[in-house]
């Protein structure tokens, strides 16, 4: 697989990896993350500043005062060199989706429609795909989450709306997500998840992260308004979501 540097001004480069999203590229991504992540606890990186993944490239942000890219490129090259590991250990996230409520899910009809299933279909090919989380961007903690089943592919809404509610569970092509504020969008809303995804009263604010594997657990709506109300609270053990 070709690597490709470019500059991102005279304080970051990118290491490209295809032009394509893929698992493959995107762990190679992951892998370099991880690795540029350890060389530059252990001193050997000095200048850089910090390293953000995107679903075919990594971006290297450095001090130029510090460094260049003609000093970073090289070692990168190293890193590369010795081996990406692929594989790397990830978590496994489980969120709960409620699917039932037409106020949640006002687009499950119109899919179910226009891909020849029933309802119950669409449900069930939504909670057997094998999700990853690829990139955050758009907004604070919107998780882009590739591996929808195929026969669930559409484009996007042809008409976006001006306003999701927080917490919508969307898909659109090959990836579904959720959204962690009330903003215009133009996925389709199949669904909602009574957690948020960005809640600044955690030690870590955003939920999800590259990497993670993720599938859905589907509530009934008692279960849902039960989760929303300890979310609230801030008493939701968040920790009961995740395992390695």
């Amino acid at each position: 697989m070709s690597v490709r540097y470019l500059s991102c001004g005279d304080t970051a480069f990118t290491v490209e990896f295809g032009n394509e999203i893929s698992p493959e590229i995107n762990g190679r991504v992951m892998a370099l993350h991880a690795a540029v992540g350890r060389a530059k606890e252990a001193g050997e990186l000095p200048g850089v500043v910090e390293t953000v993944p995107t679903m075919r490239s990594l971006m290297v942000a450095y001090d130029p005062l510090a460094a260049s890219r003609a000093d970073l490129q090289p070692r990168i090259d190293a890193l590369i060199a010795r081996g990406l590991p692929s594989g790397l250990a990830s978590r496994r996230v489980a969120l709960p989706c409620c699917y039932d409520d037409p106020e949640f899910a006002p687009d499950l009809g119109e899919v179910a429609e226009r891909t020849k299933k029933t309802v119950e279909q669409v449900i069930a090919g939504h909670l057997a795909s094998a999700f990853k989380v690829y990139v955050l961007g758009f907004m604070p903690g919107l998780a882009y989450i590739a591996g929808l089943d195929q026969t669930l592919y559409l484009p996007r809404r042809s008409e976006p709306r001006v306003r999701v509610p927080r917490s919508s569970v969307a898909i659109a092509m090959d990836m579904t997500t959720i959204y962690p504020f009330e903003s215009p969008g133009g996925w389709h809303l199949i669904g909602r998840t009574p957690l948020w995804m960005f809640d600044k009263r955690r030690e870590q604010p955003v939920f999800l992260a590259p990497g993670d594997s993720l599938s859905f657990q589907r509530i009934d709506r008692r279960t849902f308004d039960r989760i929303a109300r300890e979310v609230d609270a801030g008493t939701f053990d968040w920790s009961t979501l995740v395992s390695t």
